[in-house]
Order: structure tokens, then C-alpha cells, then sequence
């Protein structure tokens, strides 16, 4: 395991025992913010914490975080940091939301960790390494592999709420129509579903860097493809589609936006 990767897990366990203390606190302090989207103050207490540690360890290092912005550095390195994907459902009380963290070399997505605590799993990923998940269902982290379903016909498909599809929406139901079976599982979960090889295709209609950066090196090192809706292999697209790579171009034709 390379020193990076051992970071990155130690700096999820670090966002773990801080949004677990605050998970389900009647006196959660939670604001909107200017795009409407709610923000606790575990969101700011996890990346303030994580941003201090990569400052000590990797003071050249660049940052960039959902809350706090991008830390400028003259550096080919990047961590890129969500520090509760799932603020919504954190807010509510359901346990699907995850601290997401990702490190860019030289515009390379090569470290990619996902800490789900609630869950209890953990996914994490280095380029050329292989993705692995720990469930605590088995003796120890187990590896990931995406499926071998080759036809829509026998695919499962996760995608967030209908209403986050605006005038995509028809082409979504087209794909749905198409699969064998499709959920509203969205944020970090769907992705990783994929790379467990429990569904095969999962997309979404907008979303940000920090949402996707270490998806993409999670399910890509477990055989998985993971592009922009247009086809380019990017996490910083603005839109996204993750699948097993067998049935990538079907679903993504009937999606796209050319």
C-alpha cells in the first residue's frame, strides 16, 4: 500500500470519528447555502480537519474542498476533498452519506477513498493497485470487480431523483425502459454499487468534481468505465455515467447529450 493511500485512509478515519459524533445530534447546527443545498457544521469541521492534516504532512500539496474552495500550491498534486457527500440525507437521519477524497497527479485521478461509517463500509482505490471494499462481511478488505452483464435486457441501473433530469428525464425512462431493473440510489452509493458488481450502469445529470473524484479511480481499478455523458473519460465533466464497461455505449447512447 503506498504512503499515499495509507494517508488517505488515515484521514477518513479522521472524518469518520467526526461526523459520527454529530450524526443524529438533536442540536446539529445545519444552514442553506447560496445554491440551496444545505451545509452542517460537520461538513465545515471534517474539511477544516482534513485540510490541516494535508497541510502539516503535504505542505505543497494542492487543495481543492466542496465548502472551503481551492487551495492554490505550485504542485502537479491535488486532493480534492467532499467532506459529507449526502448532506441531505445526514440531515434527515439516513445512514447513506460518506466522506469522499480523492488525490490528482498531474491531472490523474490515482487515489481514491470512499468512508461510508454509518454503513459500516469503507471503498478505496490506488491506480494499478485495484479497488477493494471493507464490509466487515468478510476476513478483511475484499476486492472489487464490476459484472459481466453484457445486455440491457439483464442490467440494473441506479440514478438520482427524476427530478435532477430536467429535460434529460426522456432519455433517462428510455434507458430505464431498456434495463431489467433501475433504483433512485444516487450520490457516492450508486457508483459504488457498480464497482461491487451489484448494478451495472449508474449515471447522473449534474454534479461536481468533488462528488466524483475518487469514484472514478474506484470503479475504473475494478474494471469499470467512468465517463462524462458526452464519452469523455473525466470526473470533472459536470455529468456522469459509471458501468461495467460492457454495456457503456448502449446506455450512454440513449443519455447522452451530444
Amino acid at each position: 500500500m503506498s504512503d499515499d493511500l495509507k494517508l488517505a485512509l488515515a484521514l477518513a478515519d479522521l472524518a469518520d470519528a467526526i461526523t459520527l459524533a454529530r450524526y443524529r445530534a438533536e442540536d446539529l447546527h445545519v444552514q442553506t447555502k447560496p445554491d440551496l443545498t444545505p451545509v452542517t457544521e460537520a461538513d465545515h469541521a471534517v474539511e477544516r480537519a482534513l485540510r490541516e492534516r494535508l497541510s502539516e504532512l503535504h505542505p505543497g500539496d494542492s487543495i481543492l474542498g466542496e465548502e472551503f474552495g481551492h487551495h492554490a500550491a505550485d504542485s502537479v498534486r491535488r486532493w480534492i476533498l467532499d467532506p459529507i457527500d449526502g448532506t441531505k440525507n445526514y440531515v434527515r437521519g439516513i445512514p447513506v452519506w460518506a466522506t469522499l477524497l480523492g488525490l490528482e497527479e498531474q491531472g490523474e485521478m490515482t487515489i481514491g477513498v470512499v468512508s461510508a461509517p454509518a454503513l459500516r463500509r469503507r471503498w478505496w482505490a490506488a491506480r494499478g493497485e485495484g479497488a477493494f471494499v471493507d464490509d466487515g462481511l468478510s476476513d478483511g478488505p475484499r476486492r472489487l470487480q464490476v459484472s459481466a452483464v453484457y445486455e440491457l435486457g439483464n442490467a440494473q441501473l441506479c440514478f438520482p431523483g427524476l427530478d435532477d433530469w430536467g429535460e434529460g428525464l426522456d432519455g433517462l425512462l428510455g434507458l430505464a425502459g431498456r434495463c431489467w431493473r433501475s433504483r433512485g440510489f444516487g450520490d457516492f452509493w450508486a457508483y459504488m454499487l457498480v464497482a461491487e458488481g451489484a448494478v451495472e450502469i449508474a449515471c447522473e445529470p449534474e454534479v461536481s468534481l468533488w462528488d466524483l473524484a475518487p469514484l472514478q479511480v474506484i470503479v475504473e481499478e475494478a474494471g469499470g468505465r467512468f465517463t462524462d455523458l458526452a464519452g469523455v473519460r473525466t470526473a470533472d465533466g459536470g455529468d456522469a455515467i459509471a458501468t461495467n464497461g460492457l454495456l457503456h455505449d448502449a446506455a450512454r447512447a440513449l443519455i447522452a447529450r451530444e
